[in-house]
């Protein structure tokens, strides 16, 4: 299986570029081939354009942009994000490149009778998270309703492929985490990770 994956940190000594390296490790040495976009070392610039915005609904839809995202995007079979959660929510970079790779045309077309949109990225058979959040797991998940994996399931997944594999695994409390927590993490990334085929 050809897989997309996505990293957002800006800094290469980061955790999130550990589980990065151990999820590319782990699907490479299970036969999958991994292509690594990080955001951040590609210099990627999330903010929508005028243009594309203006043209978010003319048919065809201008991706020249980021059209080599898109053929990259459409080339993969699986999705994997990589990302620490900033205020709850997606790191800038991330909801930037949703906003102008997951465009009309490549992750869905706008229905013209009336509003829904139809999922296209029918190429993408795993979409699967793995993140850090600063807070307990019980703030996130209680106090806040647990937001990213909400919008990552329900807001992105399931609109550009009814039938994908959806999966998130977060490592909560990342502000106090040991190296052994850490460790332990990783151990679960790689055990999740078995289960991709």
């Amino acid at each position: 299986m050809h897989v997309l994956l996505v990293l957002a940190h800006p800094l290469p000594e980061s955790f999130a570029h550990s589980v990065a390296r151990t999820v590319r490790e782990r699907l490479e040495g299970q036969g999958h081939s991994v292509d690594l976009l990080d955001l951040y070392a590609e210099d990627f610039d999330p903010r929508l354009t005028e243009k594309e915005r203006h043209g978010y609904f003319d048919d065809p839809y201008d991706t020249y942009a980021v059209g080599d995202l898109v053929a990259r995007l459409q080339k993969a079979e699986a999705l994997v994000l990589v990302f620490p959660q900033w205020w709850f929510n997606l790191p800038a970079v991330l909801k930037g490149f949703f906003d102008r790779v997951f465009a009309p045309g490549v992750a869905f077309r706008h229905d013209k009778a009336g509003g829904k949109i139809i999922p296209l990225l029918t190429n993408i058979r795993h979409f699967w998270a793995f993140t850090t959040t600063g807070s307990p797991w019980w703030v996130v998940k209680f106090y806040m309703g647990d937001p990213v994996r909400r919008q990552l399931r329900r807001g992105i997944a399931i609109f550009c492929n009814k039938n994908v594999d959806f999966r998130m695994l977060a490592l909560h409390d990342m502000d106090r985490a040991t190296d052994e927590k850490r460790r332990r993490h990783l151990e679960r990334v790689e055990a999740a990770l078995q289960k991709f085929r």
